[in-house]
């Protein structure tokens, strides 16, 4: 069983910074030395972070992720799961054979006929792999030999909220901690001025709403939470000074508190003071890291033109993945990315096409470029949605316009990267689209995979919290070998 450690430990030998300076005869002298020869040093020390575990379970192939999430459940049907029978019988009602009396929707449970529904557009083979892909994904298509397409995810939870908060923290119900935090409690920080989890979201995007909790800490230490960095002036909310406040002064500070906390700590014993003054040392180094790392105008124009037209534009989920490939190569453990509109119920034609421009490019350009700098070999890359979309349409199907509901029994994605097995497609769906046939990857199977690749043992890694031991795979979760290289 693991338990928490304070930011204020040298997890590799379980001490304090007190403790580790009384035991090794440094004491109050040696820090003072130390503090002479290099300013800070010793409290540097105090602020290393190398997680729960000291180090992976095993090597790990990955050393980072970046999640894309494509808020809202894109269609399989119009992306990846090329489907030509569902042209053939296009309009003819969903057989009872294939449905086999699954739950629908409240939003389609009701009508009358649920017709099958073709996809609007065309599929065609790509690369040496010979994968399907959709003609309004051009740009993924050219890399397409770099990822692996799994046409086999599957899940439990039926509407939006549930399915979000099942994907990203492990269970349907709110409260547990994200992906990202679990994460970084295990394997610490890469880095000593930026956070180990950041979040991006598209700007201006309106659809089923994100919440804060999709990347929180839950019941792990609070240090642990994503940190959203926003496009504008203030890319991370009351990290500048206030106004009179120099950095001498904000330094001066930290000092004293960090001070009062040492006093109250020896009084108590409360470890999360130690969490609590690692936060605002973090937030004081992050007044110079994050306006370097935000700032895109220092990328050349052909690292730019990788992106597509929106990379100049701010919060755009284009200028989002070249921020993204910032963050990776300057350390950052998890970066998640939201990009939010995909619930096409009616008008899904034209709803995802304009969703797939404005991500399809964008995508090509970040694996493009995490490529040719050679960070793909280990950062893992994904892409998915909380569910996939039914066969047959909602409501009335138009010649030329249709809708798909919800549909948790099979959806696509792709993984790239460190330890993925590239130009491949794993599992698929019956004829229909509607039911898993081959190799059914759940939701839980996907985190253990995940966590495998950063070298974490998924079963192994866990934290006590009223009376039982937690872990992001709850007492479910398979690795999926088909997918590692």
């Amino acid at each position: 069983m693991n338990t928490p450690l304070c930011s204020g430990a040298l997890p590799a030998l379980g001490l304090s910074r007190r403790q580790f300076l009384n035991r090794f005869g440094l004491g109050m002298g040696g820090l003072a030395l130390a503090d002479l020869i290099h300013p800070g040093l010793a409290r540097a020390a105090d602020s290393a972070d190398l997680g729960v575990l000291g180090a992976p379970h095993r090597t790990p192939k990955a050393k980072r992720v970046i999640y894309l999430f494509m808020s809202g459940g894109p269609s399989q049907l119009e992306t990846w799961d090329y489907k030509p029978l569902l042209n053939e019988r296009h309009g003819q009602e969903l057989p009872d054979s294939v449905r086999m009396g699954q739950r629908l929707t409240g939003m389609s449970g009701n009508q009358a006929s649920l017709p099958l529904a073709g996809s609007a557009f065309r599929f065609s083979r790509h690369g040496k792999s010979g994968t399907w892909v959709s003609e309004i994904l051009p740009h993924t298509a050219k890399v397409v030999d770099d990822l692996c397409v799994v046409r086999s995810y599957f899940t439990e939870a039926i509407n939006h909220d549930p399915a979000i908060t099942f994907l990203q923290t492990g269970s349907q119900v709110s409260g547990r901690p994200s992906v990202g935090s679990w994460v970084h409690y295990g394997l610490g920080t890469a880095n000593q001025n930026l956070p180990s989890f950041v979040v991006l979201i598209t700007r201006g995007k309106v659809d089923q709403p994100l919440y804060s909790r999709l990347w929180g800490n839950g019941f792990l230490p609070a240090r642990h939470q994503g940190v959203q960095f926003r496009s504008g002036r203030e890319p991370v909310l009351y990290l500048n000074n206030p106004e009179g406040i120099d950095d001498a002064g904000r330094r001066r500070m930290l000092d004293r508190l960090r001070d009062l906390h040492d006093i109250q700590r020896e009084q108590t014993g409360d470890v999360e003071l130690d969490a609590r003054i690692a936060q605002y040392e973090m937030a004081y180094r992050m007044q110079s890291s994050v306006p370097e790392v935000t700032d895109l105008t220092s990328e050349p124009r052909h690292v730019l033109d990788l992106y597509g037209p929106d990379v100049s534009k701010p919060g755009t989920f284009a200028a989002n993945c070249l921020l993204a490939r910032r963050l990776a190569e300057r350390g950052v453990r998890f970066i998640q990315l939201y990009h939010q509109g995909w619930d096409q119920h009616g008008g899904l034609p034209g709803g995802i096409r304009q969703q797939c421009k404005e991500t399809d490019h964008p995508c090509y350009g970040l694996l493009t470029d995490l490529k040719q700098r050679g960070l793909l070999d280990d950062t893992l890359v994904v892409w998915n949605g909380e569910f996939g979309r039914t066969n047959y349409s909602q409501g009335k199907l138009g010649k030329d316009d249709y809708g798909r509901d919800h549909h948790p029994r099979c959806f696509s994605g792709w993984m790239a990267g460190a330890g993925i097995r590239a130009g491949t497609t794993y599992g698929a769906t019956d004829e229909f689209g509607y039911n898993v046939a081959e190799n059914p990857v759940h939701v839980h199977d996907l985190n253990a995979t995940i966590m495998h690749l950063l070298g974490i043992d998924h079963e192994r890694l866990t934290y006590r919290y009223q009376g039982r031991d937690f872990r992001l795979t709850d007492v479910h979760g398979s690795l999926v070998k088909g997918i590692l290289s």
